[in-house]
Protein backbone atom coordinates (compact mmCIF):
# COMPACT_ATOMS: atom_id res chain seq x y z
CA UNK A 1 0.00 0.00 0.00
CA UNK A 2 0.87 3.54 -0.72
CA UNK A 3 2.14 5.84 2.09
CA UNK A 4 0.44 9.06 2.27
CA UNK A 5 1.60 12.14 0.64
CA UNK A 6 2.28 15.85 1.60
CA UNK A 7 0.57 18.42 -0.82
CA UNK A 8 -2.13 21.12 -1.43
CA UNK A 9 -5.82 21.29 -2.13
CA UNK A 10 -6.65 24.32 -4.26
CA UNK A 11 -10.25 25.36 -4.68
CA UNK A 12 -11.81 28.47 -6.58
CA UNK A 13 -14.74 29.72 -4.84
CA UNK A 14 -17.23 32.58 -6.59
CA UNK A 15 -19.44 35.02 -4.55
CA UNK A 16 -22.22 37.26 -5.55
CA UNK A 17 -21.52 39.99 -2.64
CA UNK A 18 -24.94 41.72 -4.00
CA UNK A 19 -26.67 38.20 -2.40
CA UNK A 20 -27.01 36.95 1.12
CA UNK A 21 -25.72 33.37 -0.58
CA UNK A 22 -23.14 31.02 0.50
CA UNK A 23 -19.79 31.31 -1.66
CA UNK A 24 -19.81 28.50 -4.52
CA UNK A 25 -17.22 26.05 -5.31
CA UNK A 26 -16.35 26.34 -8.77
CA UNK A 27 -13.07 24.43 -9.22
CA UNK A 28 -10.76 22.26 -6.79
CA UNK A 29 -7.72 20.98 -7.58
CA UNK A 30 -4.78 18.44 -5.92
CA UNK A 31 -1.59 20.00 -6.20
CA UNK A 32 1.50 17.72 -4.64
CA UNK A 33 4.12 21.09 -4.42
CA UNK A 34 4.09 24.62 -3.62
CA UNK A 35 5.45 25.69 -7.36
CA UNK A 36 2.14 23.07 -8.66
CA UNK A 37 -0.16 24.89 -6.13
CA UNK A 38 0.66 28.27 -6.47
CA UNK A 39 1.19 27.91 -10.39
CA UNK A 40 -2.72 26.80 -10.45
CA UNK A 41 -3.80 30.19 -9.35
CA UNK A 42 -1.38 31.87 -11.36
CA UNK A 43 -2.39 30.35 -14.76
CA UNK A 44 -5.99 30.72 -13.95
CA UNK A 45 -5.64 34.67 -12.85
CA UNK A 46 -3.89 35.69 -15.99
CA UNK A 47 -6.55 33.53 -17.97
CA UNK A 48 -9.22 35.83 -16.68
CA UNK A 49 -7.56 38.85 -16.24
CA UNK A 50 -8.20 40.29 -19.27
CA UNK A 51 -12.23 40.07 -18.71
CA UNK A 52 -11.96 41.60 -15.10
CA UNK A 53 -12.32 45.58 -15.13
CA UNK A 54 -9.22 47.40 -13.95
CA UNK A 55 -9.39 47.23 -10.25
CA UNK A 56 -9.60 43.30 -10.24
CA UNK A 57 -7.20 43.16 -12.86
CA UNK A 58 -4.90 45.55 -11.23
CA UNK A 59 -5.22 43.13 -8.04
CA UNK A 60 -4.95 40.12 -10.31
CA UNK A 61 -1.42 41.32 -11.81
CA UNK A 62 -0.31 42.73 -8.12
CA UNK A 63 -0.15 39.05 -6.96
CA UNK A 64 1.20 38.14 -9.68
CA UNK A 65 4.19 40.89 -9.94
CA UNK A 66 4.74 41.62 -6.38
CA UNK A 67 2.22 38.98 -3.90
CA UNK A 68 3.19 35.08 -5.55
CA UNK A 69 7.10 34.59 -3.83
CA UNK A 70 4.80 35.49 -0.28
CA UNK A 71 2.69 32.52 -1.50
CA UNK A 72 4.76 29.96 -2.49
CA UNK A 73 7.06 31.08 0.62
CA UNK A 74 3.76 30.78 3.25
CA UNK A 75 3.05 27.34 1.28
CA UNK A 76 6.72 25.96 1.90
CA UNK A 77 6.42 26.76 5.78
CA UNK A 78 3.18 24.83 5.25
CA UNK A 79 0.66 27.84 5.66
CA UNK A 80 -2.76 28.38 3.61
CA UNK A 81 -3.19 30.88 1.68
CA UNK A 82 -5.43 33.06 0.22
CA UNK A 83 -6.17 34.86 -3.10
CA UNK A 84 -8.77 37.13 -3.74
CA UNK A 85 -10.12 39.78 -6.83
CA UNK A 86 -13.34 41.52 -6.96
CA UNK A 87 -14.89 42.26 -9.81
CA UNK A 88 -17.73 44.42 -9.89
CA UNK A 89 -20.15 42.61 -7.32
CA UNK A 90 -18.40 38.87 -7.60
CA UNK A 91 -15.79 38.39 -5.71
CA UNK A 92 -13.22 35.34 -6.84
CA UNK A 93 -11.24 33.40 -4.05
CA UNK A 94 -8.94 30.89 -4.63
CA UNK A 95 -7.55 29.27 -1.39
CA UNK A 96 -4.77 26.87 -1.09
CA UNK A 97 -4.47 23.93 2.11
CA UNK A 98 -1.42 22.47 2.94
CA UNK A 99 -2.74 18.96 3.46
CA UNK A 100 -1.94 15.15 3.59
CA UNK A 101 -3.64 12.93 0.44
CA UNK A 102 -4.32 9.39 1.68
CA UNK A 103 -4.38 6.47 -0.48
CA UNK A 104 -7.04 4.87 -1.89
CA UNK A 105 -7.81 1.40 -1.16
CA UNK A 106 -7.49 -0.97 -4.73
CA UNK A 107 -10.69 -2.80 -4.72
CA UNK A 108 -10.32 -5.07 -7.71
CA UNK A 109 -10.56 -8.89 -6.44
CA UNK A 110 -12.10 -7.70 -3.13
CA UNK A 111 -15.04 -8.77 -2.54
CA UNK A 112 -18.08 -5.78 -1.89
CA UNK A 113 -20.30 -6.40 0.96
CA UNK A 114 -23.82 -7.16 -0.27
CA UNK A 115 -25.45 -3.64 1.07
CA UNK A 116 -23.32 -2.43 -2.14
CA UNK A 117 -25.93 -3.91 -4.49
CA UNK A 118 -29.03 -2.42 -2.82
CA UNK A 119 -27.72 0.81 -3.52
CA UNK A 120 -29.76 2.99 -5.97
CA UNK A 121 -28.33 6.52 -6.84
CA UNK A 122 -31.61 8.64 -6.32
CA UNK A 123 -31.56 11.38 -9.15
CA UNK A 124 -31.38 15.04 -8.13
CA UNK A 125 -33.54 17.78 -8.70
Amino acid sequence: MKQPRRGYWCECWTEDLTERRRPSLLASFDAYTAPQADRWVAVTLRTVSPALDGDASDAAWEWLHDSRTETRRALLRAEPCTVSVTHKDIRITWTIRPVIFLPLSHRQGTELPSCARAFKPRASG
